[in-house]
């Protein structure tokens, strides 16, 4: 009877041995995998691990212009469909992206100078009213918040040396979003020849360019709702295939093999062009109307 506590004891003692070995062995991989996160190493130094080759892959991708991505999702159709028209349908892409992108950077533009336009008339009645010479003012004025974009040099030079303030404002009204400084050009020749007050023109003429502005926002606003579902019903036919892949019915190679595929894909394309580009008209009419 004796011999069984003893086996007991053993098996007790063999067991605690080795879950101190599990232990020790956790700890120790745990150790190696918090090396390896956090310095990007292994634990003896050894070659460069999975965060470097994310990083750069993310700093590619961050370089990378949105409308490449065009090119980027037609060559992984293409490996995907095992057909080359993807791609060539990606690189046609690109031109057109480009083009949406640059057409929103000059939109974003326009907009900003117009804001600077509306802070510098402000400005400028503030510099008039506190007792400074308009040619002063100006110049105070312009160079705090901006509004004359590439013709400041023009414009201020003008004002500086007792040229022709109003002509040179007239010119700097020529860039896109700066049409209030033609208002602005007017006071100023009103104010000089006439002896009107400036500032005051100055007052009227800023809240003038504020309403406008305000109710371009407005308008935005009111068709945003129509953009999106422009762009929604646009993606409904990539949900399409992506339930359709889902599903086992593998439509991209009916699209891509097969006459009556290619046919559709070429009729859906064109029709989802006409689409985009009615929406866009009704839109750019909006805004001209308003």
């Amino acid at each position: 009877m004796t011999g069984v506590p003893e086996m007991s004891m053993g098996a007790t003692v063999a067991c605690a041995g080795v879950a101190v070995w599990l232990l020790g062995e956790r700890q120790d991989a745990a150790r190696r995998a918090r090396l390896l996160l956090t310095s990007g190493e292994g634990p003896g130094g050894g070659p460069p691990g999975w965060r470097r080759p994310a990083g750069e892959l993310r700093h590619v991708c961050g370089r990378l212009r949105p409308e490449w991505w065009s090119l980027v999702a037609g060559l992984v159709l293409a490996m995907l469909g095992a057909s080359v028209l993807p791609a060539v349908l990606g690189a046609a892409g690109v031109p057109l992206l480009r083009r949406v992108r640059l057409a929103g950077r000059a939109r974003r533009d326009r907009e900003r100078r117009a804001d600077a336009v509306v802070a510098l008339c402000g400005t400028l009645a503030g510099e008039v009213r506190a007792g400074r010479q308009p040619g002063e003012a100006l110049l105070r004025a312009a160079r705090d918040c901006g509004g004359l974009a590439g013709a400041q040099a023009t414009v201020l030079a003008a004002a500086r040396f007792g040229g022709d303030v109003p002509d040179a404002l007239a010119t700097a009204a020529g860039q896109p979003g700066a049409e209030g400084l033609r208002g602005l050009a007017a006071c100023w020749r009103v104010a000089v020849d006439q002896g009107a007050g400036l500032a005051a023109g100055l007052d009227r003429l800023a809240a003038a360019l504020r309403a406008e502005r305000d109710q371009r926002a407005d308008l935005r606003a009111q068709l945003a709702g129509a953009r999106a579902t422009a762009v929604m019903l646009a993606g409904l036919p990539a949900l399409g295939l992506l339930i359709g892949t889902a599903l086992g019915a593998d439509p991209l190679h009916v699209l891509l093999h097969t006459g009556a595929g290619l046919g559709c894909l070429a009729a859906g394309g064109v029709l989802e062009g006409l689409g985009l580009w009615w929406v866009q008209r009704i839109v750019r009419g909006a805004e001209a109307a308003a």
